[in-house]
């Protein structure tokens, strides 16, 4: 069983076989992989050893310590957060090995391709075709609200291959090259001026069955676990004390006493502390993760993350007045991620606007809480056993 020990021992031979400060960035990314430093928790060949989920602390810290370059996580998060544990679980080993060491040293970046313009909440009720013609499958259909399609090179991506089932149960999922003849990509300019999300036309797009992801058919339950995962990523990350759109808020409150009042006072406080409790409890949703896969619990995670930073963001404006209006670039950009505090507070109210309806909407998570953390009944579904095809739309 890998240590903490043997952990810092690889660590320390890595470092010395290839020095950060002599070492170009790239190489020495690829030279932690293939050491089985790059999530220790994954098998050995796949850029771990199969250790515990928790001692990928020790090893970040010995390399932070040493200067070596990350992989820039928040640039690939939907590689590393959603496509990953999804291959590790349902890939084959050839996909395994042909996707995953990319994927986690930036090469190449994801994106996801699941919301539709008629299937966003009621995502099983997708409309995007894939028709088998021999070793291929030939795609059609329209996608919505894609994070980075403007710069992926790879997406995961699941479309519906036989309309004669219930919604859940003729869907199917696939790795799709964004490069491929038939995929075009259009930007979606959005409330703050910029387009990170996009729209994707799929026309006549060909993708060989080698790139199909679990079993025809299969594709709901292949889905679930990018789901969960995605969930844990946007509502479970890291942050320190403070980290997050608190910070910001904090950070003016401290720094203009002219702009307090009392009311503002009792309402900071109150975020503040639940602003913390949302760490904590992220916390101990990643402790859980060591033990398994991510469950429910990530959806409660998410539900927090975007009513704390639509509520914290609203209260910075009241609290900055006429200034909080103000917003540096209206400019149509095209960002390869989100800065949610790096901004003026008009960018971040802004922007938060949004946080209720990515990753799953609120009201289909409230959903998720009510029926499988809490137990209530489930919501009368009258489509549940209807062929797609003979659905109303």
């Amino acid at each position: 069983m890998t240590d903490a020990a043997e952990l810092r021992r690889r660590t320390a031979e890595l470092l010395a076989a290839h020095p950060p400060a002599a070492t170009d960035r790239l190489d020495f990314l690829r030279a932690r992989f293939d050491a089985g430093l790059a999530w220790v928790h994954y098998p050995e060949g796949l850029g771990g050893l199969g250790a515990a989920r928790s001692l990928q602390a020790v090893v970040d810290a010995e390399l932070e310590a040493a200067g070596a370059p990350d992989n820039d996580p928040r640039r690939i998060g939907i590689g590393l957060g959603m496509a990953a544990p999804t291959i590790l679980q349902y890939g084959t080993e050839e996909q395994k090995r042909r996707y995953l060491r990319p994927l986690w040293t930036g090469e190449e970046v994801w994106c996801q391709l699941f919301s539709e313009p008629g299937a966003g909440s009621d995502l099983a009720a997708l409309g995007t075709r894939a028709v088998r013609e021999a070793d291929d499958w030939v795609v059609n259909g329209q996608k919505v609200w894609t994070s980075s399609a403007h710069v992926a090179r790879w997406a995961i991506l699941i479309a519906r291959t036989d309309p004669d089932l219930p919604k859940h149960a003729g869907i199917t999922y696939f790795l799709c090259d964004m490069t491929d003849p038939g995929v075009e990509v259009r930007p979606l300019r959005q409330i703050t001026g910029e387009a990170e999300f996009n729209e994707v036309f799929l026309t006549d797009v060909r993708i060989p069955d080698s790139r199909r992801l679990g079993e025809i058919g299969d594709g709901w339950r292949v889905a679930q676990t990018t789901l969960n995962n995605e969930r844990v990523a946007i509502g479970g990350m890291r942050l320190p004390r403070e980290g997050g759109m608190i910070g910001p808020i904090s950070k003016t409150w401290r720094e203009r006493p002219e702009l307090r009042t009392h009311d503002l006072h009792q309402r900071l406080l109150k975020l503040w502390v639940e602003s913390e409790v949302a760490r904590l409890t992220g916390e101990r949703l990643r402790q859980q993760l060591v033990a398994g896969q991510p469950g429910p619990e990530g959806a409660g995670m998410k539900l927090a993350f975007a009513r704390l930073n639509q509520e914290i963001s609203g209260l910075e404006v009241e609290l900055r007045g006429e200034e909080g209006l103000l917003y540096d670039d209206w400019t149509m950009r095209r960002p390869e991620l989100v800065d949610f505090t790096g901004r003026d507070a008009g960018y971040r109210y802004l922007r938060s606007k949004g946080n209720s309806i990515e990753g799953g909407t609120s009201e289909v998570l409230l959903n998720i809480v009510a029926e499988r953390v809490l137990g209530l009944p489930a919501e009368p579904r009258t489509d549940k056993d209807v062929a797609w095809k003979d659905l109303a739309r």
